[in-house]
């Protein structure tokens, strides 16, 4: 297996965990997502980039967005439907600028 590609993300996220909450910590599954992951998800959803360009951003192929992003929505969608926490952390990334 080939090791991963660096991606080019804008800026960490910080410390990025999410929970709802109805459930006691104790009692809480989680979700974990990828720095990568939340990149690609602000890119595409927030700035409303195509995959393209949120490829060119991350210095990715096009078809490893796409990758990307089905993979954070699977993730989202198991949080919110079964009331899951999420935590962003992690990845192959680099941070432009630095």
């Amino acid at each position: 297996m080939r090791p991963k590609k660096i991606r080019w993300v804008k800026c960490e996220p910080g410390e990025r965990y999410f929970r709802p909450q109805c459930k006691s910590l104790n009692k809480l599954d989680g979700v974990h997502m990828t720095i990568d992951e939340f990149e690609a998800i602000r890119l595409s959803h927030l700035e409303g980039l195509t995959q393209e360009q949120a490829a060119k951003k991350m210095k990715v192929h096009r078809s490893t967005i796409s990758r990307i992003l089905e993979s954070a929505h699977k993730k989202i969608a198991d949080a919110l439907v079964n009331i899951k926490s999420i935590k962003i952390e992690g990845g192959c990334c680099k941070i432009k600028g630095r």
